[in-house]
C-alpha cells in the first residue's frame, strides 16, 4: 500500500475535546495502518499567526486533509444550515444528535457534497453556548440592551443577538479573549468549556446558562484526497472517524458538567434561568425563527423537531 499522508488541522490545545478525538482518529488508525500512515495534526492554526476561519480554505485547497469547525460559518454556502442554529429550540444534546444524525444531517452533507471542494465526514459537538458579560446579570432580554457582544460570522447569530437588544460585532475566534480583555466587547457567548479555558471568567463576571444555541461542529475532509484513497483506505477513515465521534461527543457531555464545577464562585456568578424567563427569551427570538424557516421547503421542517 502507498504510505497514506494524513494532516489534521485545529484551532484549540492539546486537551481540549476536539484534540483529544483527533487523538483517538489518529491512534485507531495507526492500529489498522501502522507503518503506511504519515499522519500530522496542526493543534492550533492561530498559533502559526492565521485566524481560526482560514481552515475551511485549508481543507478546500487540500494544505489540509481534515478540520474541525463550526457548521455556522457553512450557512454562507448552503442556506440550510441555518436550520441547526434556531435560538432555544435544541433543548437537549439527544435532540441535536437526531438531527445531524438523521435526515437532515444527510441532506447538509449532500449539499455540501455538490457545492465545495470538501466533504462532511463527521459531526461533533461543540456544546451549548451561553451569555457572559462585565457589565450586569443577565436574567431576561432587557438585560442584554445596549451591551456589545462577540458574534461569529453568522447571520442568524448577528440577527438573534440584535433582537435581544445587543450590539453584535464579528471577530474571529483569534481575536475575542484580546477583545474581552481590553474592553472593546462587553459579552460574549460560548461553550463553557471555551469560556473557561480561554480565561474568558476572568474578565467576565457574570455567565448566563443560556443554553441559546447548540453549537455543531463539522469533521470535513478535502475531497479530491478523500476519493483517492482505495476503498479498503476509506473503509478504514470512516470507521476511525466514527470511533472518535464517538469519543468526542461522551467527552464533550461531561466536560460541560465537570467544568461548571471549576469556575470560582468568588469571582464568577452563574445565573441559572428559570422556565419563565427563558420562555420570555424564546418569545423575544421568535421573530428570528418565523423569517428563517419561512425560506425553506416544508419537508425540512420535520427533521427539526425530532
Amino acid at each position: 500500500m502507498s504510505k497514506i499522508d494524513l494532516h489534521f488541522g485545529g484551532y484549540q490545545g492539546p486537551y481540549s475535546v476536539h484534540s483529544r478525538a483527533i487523538s483517538v482518529f489518529r491512534e485507531t488508525l495507526d492500529f489498522s495502518l501502522g507503518k503506511d500512515l504519515d499522519f500530522t495534526q496542526s493543534l492550533n492554526i492561530m498559533d502559526m499567526g492565521r485566524p481560526a476561519s482560514d481552515l475551511i480554505n485549508m481543507v478546500s485547497s487540500g494544505e489540509l486533509t481534515f478540520c474541525y469547525f463550526s457548521s455556522s460559518y457553512l450557512a454562507d454556502t448552503v442556506k440550510e444550515f441555518q436550520l441547526l442554529d434556531l435560538p432555544f429550540m435544541i433543548q437537549d444534546r439527544e435532540q441535536a444528535y437526531a438531527m445531524i444524525d438523521g435526515p437532515l444531517g444527510h441532506f447538509l452533507e449532500e449539499k455540501i457534497d455538490e457545492a465545495c471542494d470538501f466533504r462532511i465526514v463527521s459531526w461533533w459537538d461543540n456544546g451549548f453556548r451561553h451569555f457572559s458579560n462585565k457589565v450586569r446579570p443577565i436574567r431576561n432580554p432587557a438585560d442584554c440592551d445596549g451591551l456589545i457582544i462577540r458574534s461569529l460570522r453568522s447571520d442568524i447569530y448577528k440577527k438573534t443577538y440584535s433582537s435581544l437588544g445587543f450590539k453584535p460585532v464579528y471577530l474571529d475566534v483569534s481575536k475575542l479573549k484580546s477583545a474581552v480583555v481590553s474592553g472593546k466587547v462587553d459579552a460574549q457567548e460560548n461553550a463553557l468549556t471555551n469560556i473557561f479555558n480561554f480565561g474568558i471568567n476572568n474578565h467576565h463576571r457574570w455567565i448566563t446558562l443560556s443554553q441559546h444555541f447548540f453549537g455543531l461542529a463539522v469533521v470535513l475532509c478535502h475531497k479530491k484526497t478523500y476519493d483517492s484513497w482505495p476503498v479498503e483506505v476509506r473503509e478504514i477513515v470512516n470507521a476511525s472517524i466514527k470511533k472518535a465521534t464517538d469519543a468526542q461527543r461522551k467527552l464533550a457531555a461531561a466536560e460541560e458538567k465537570e467544568v461548571l464545577e471549576r469556575f470560582d464562585l468568588s469571582n464568577n456568578e452563574i445565573i441559572t434561568l428559570g422556565d419563565a424567563e427563558r420562555l420570555e427569551f424564546a418569545s423575544t427570538v421568535k421573530p428570528v425563527i418565523d423569517n428563517t424557516v419561512s425560506g425553506f421547503r416544508n419537508k425540512l421542517f420535520d427533521f427539526i423537531s425530532v
